[in-house]
């Protein structure tokens, strides 16, 4: 029983009102604890303590800021005696093949030399010297102290005052003699103390010692500026044993890598020379590691390949700078800027340095991708904004959104479809056809005349994804859409792609998520600006701007959905961008739809009363006279071959052989042929009105 615990419990549930059963329980004990056991418990729980940690970090930082500082010191005091310097410095401009600041480092380095050289050589000679001063300047001391006790003799008639002087200084000599040998023993000790303070100062200024040591507020070092050494730290433990050695092995500890760190707008700029045993794709592949360790994110390191071999150049935004507005558009704020399609460049943007991006247009056809609601439709409206101020330009537009975008287009566009459905992409691909059809006719006026100038055509659909991806087809069984040649709008976009430059025809196409079957691979080539938003994959990436952009480090698919909206990757040959790089990013400017209206209004007021067609028709009766009249609209008077063109586009099936022939024909026989003007031949538009009044009236008699 000694080793058991005797438990008395009452029995709730007594058998009767007068009897009590007390029951004894025999509990066992529980098995002792080990000593050793209780032991490492507390160690464990004493060890993993927040207060011990700290009190660790602490100890260790403060111990490794007196190492470490007494390490720099070391070096700056090795550095100050000897040519360490120059000779580092003259290796890392050698490396990065500057010879000529390596030529200036030398000569530095050989003036130190002989400097040095002189000091040593003085050494040699002065002790003689400094034994013959001490002596002339003891001589001359006593005689002085002499001279003095004479004069005191005479004045005070004493002539023990002779020595007074000479006794007067040996006795303070004798005190300071007793004041060292009383501080000596204090300084012995406190002298090395203040040496170890005067270490751990400096180690505490440079943070010389590991981040997990440091303090909470500094461990975060985001945002902090880019150096060299923080390049080389981020390239040596960026998991490449091979870049490690070679920085290992490098006397300069790397520095010859890198060229010298320059401001590039909102962030710096730096080229890195790689080993022989790494290559560039290897850098590039590890982009997330290496904005890390530089203490960045992802999106705020840009790696691209420049034209040097075996080198690759870094991009390092500061801290957040990228998620600053980029500011207004010049077409917002400088209400008197015109534009030029040949001559000009429309202002886009800025690039990741904070230049202004221009871009452009002249013979280019152009692509943007990317996925919805990312800034697509913004990106090509500052574009045709600008462009509009340019009046000889026309624009024919169909917007397959249909969520009025490109309203403020009214009486600028000649053609204007919004729409989401089929009849919209049917529409739409009319509209191309049309193009097609315009092109051909310049093509042949060239023929005849070499010379022959044309007014720019821009033919832009918005979301053309859905025309590729229509399911209609015509009469004949031909697919609106689809990628085979059999598909009409595919295969007009190829045929505008193909000779359109020449004469001025030029197609515009804005698509979302980029695939063979909704952006054919020989259409999206055919593009000579290609520009991608935040898009999902590399492959994509690939799609929308071409191998050689993304294999030299155009990474749209980088890009952060949502936060990144209006960042542009461009490949185009009509954009500034660094000598060797086959793309530039570029962060738009967005323009709201109020300050779009107002420049729509200022471009509206360069052109003569454009009217805009909104619908297509095809296939049935033409009043030839009333429609002549609406190809006019608003304008004066218009070229002939401006009206064939407009009736053309009114219906193709009735006006699409028309030639000057048939039009001078309608109007002769109504008694209003075309004049000319200025030597062209023209329609007046009070001639053709004045001509459908007239047989309305006699319309009106006939009946009566």
């Amino acid at each position: 029983m000694s080793e058991n615990v005797v438990s008395l419990h009452k029995n709730p549930e007594p058998p009767d009102e007068s009897t009590s059963v007390t029951t004894l329980t025999v509990v066992p004990d529980a098995p002792p604890v080990p000593l050793w056991v209780r032991s490492g418990r507390a160690v464990k729980r004493i060890a993993t303590d927040e207060r011990t940690k700290s009190t660790g970090r602490a100890i260790v930082r403060h111990g490794l800021y007196t190492v470490n500082g007494g390490r720099i010191v070391a070096r700056r005091t090795w550095d100050g005696k000897t040519g360490a310097r120059y000779e580092r410095m003259l290796r890392a401009a050698e490396a990065a093949g500057n010879y000529e600041v390596a030529e200036e480092w030398e000569e530095r380095l050989q003036r130190f030399r002989e400097a040095r050289h002189r000091r040593r050589m003085d050494l040699l000679h002065s002790p003689v010297d400094v034994a013959k001063g001490v002596g002339v300047g003891v001589g001359m001391s006593i005689g002085v102290l002499v001279a003095l006790g004479v004069v005191m003799a005479i004045n005070n008639h004493d002539v023990t005052d002779v020595i007074t002087p000479l006794k007067a200084t040996i006795e303070f000599i004798g005190l300071l003699i007793r004041i060292v040998q009383v501080v000596w023993g204090p300084a012995l000790v406190i002298g090395p103390l203040l040496a170890l303070l005067g270490m751990w100062a400096v180690g505490s200024k440079q943070q010389a010692a590991p981040q997990w040591a440091l303090p909470a507020n500094v461990r975060s070092s985001e945002g902090e500026p880019i150096t060299p050494s923080i390049v080389v730290q981020a390239l040596r433990h960026l998991g490449l044993p091979a870049l490690r050695n070679a920085i290992k092995e490098m006397g300069d500890a790397g520095a010859a890598m890198l060229s010298p760190i320059v401001i590039a707008g909102c962030g710096v700029e730096v080229d890195v020379a790689l080993p022989l045993e790494v290559s560039t794709v290897e850098i590039q592949q590890r982009r997330r590691k290496l904005a890390e360790n530089l203490n960045r994110h992802e999106h705020e390191v840009y790696i691209t390949i420049p034209e040097a071999a075996r080198t690759v150049r870094l991009w390092i935004a500061d801290s957040g700078a990228l998620d600053e507005p980029v500011g207004p558009s010049p077409l917002v704020t400088d209400e008197t800027m015109t534009a030029n399609y040949k001559t000009g460049k429309a202002p886009w943007g800025r690039d990741l340095r904070g230049d202004g991006a221009e871009l452009s247009v002249y013979q280019r056809h152009l692509l943007i991708t990317g996925r919805s609601n990312q800034g697509k439709t913004a990106a090509l409206r500052s574009l045709v904004l600008w462009l509009a101020l340019d009046r000889s330009v026309q624009f024919w537009v169909a917007d397959l959104k249909g969520a009025g975008d490109w309203s403020m287009l009214h009486g600028i566009a000649d053609v204007l479809i919004e729409g989401p459905a089929d009849d919209h992409c049917i529409q739409a691909t009319e509209m191309v056809e049309d193009a097609v059809t315009e092109m051909n006719r310049r093509l042949e006026v060239r023929k005849n005349n070499p010379s022959a100038v044309f007014r720019p055509l821009i033919v832009l659909v918005d979301e053309a994804q859905k025309a590729f991806m229509c399911p209609a087809v015509d009469d004949k069984k031909r697919p609106y859409g689809g990628s085979k040649v059999t598909s009409r709008y595919y295969m007009a976009a190829r045929t505008i792609h193909n000779q359109g430059r020449a004469v001025d025809v030029l197609l515009w196409q804005g698509t979302q998520d980029p695939t063979d079957q909704n952006l054919p691979k020989l259409v999206r080539e055919g593009a000579h600006t290609r520009a991608s938003l935040v898009l999902g994959s590399e492959s994509q990436a690939k799609m929308a701007l071409g191998d050689k952009p993304v294999e030299d480090g155009a990474a749209p698919h980088m890009l952060r959905q949502g936060l990144d909206k209006g960042t542009l990757v461009v490949a185009s040959d009509g954009i500034d961008m660094p000598k060797g790089q086959s793309s530039i990013t570029v962060r738009t400017h967005f323009i709201d739809d109020d300050p779009a209206k107002a420049i729509a209004d200022r471009a509206r007021a360069l052109r003569d009363g454009v009217t805009t067609l909104t619908v297509i028709e095809r296939g049935e009766e033409r009043d030839a006279l009333a429609d002549i009249a609406a190809a006019i609209g608003d304008a004066s008077r218009l070229p002939t071959t401006d009206v064939l063109k407009r009736l053309a586009m009114l219906s193709e099936d009735a006006y699409g052989d028309w030639t000057n022939g048939d039009l001078k024909r309608v109007l002769e026989a109504e008694g209003e042929e075309p004049k000319k003007s200025h030597g062209r031949m023209v329609v007046h538009r009070d001639h053709v009105l004045r001509a459908l009044a007239h047989r309305d009236d006699e319309g009106s008699a006939s009946a009566s």
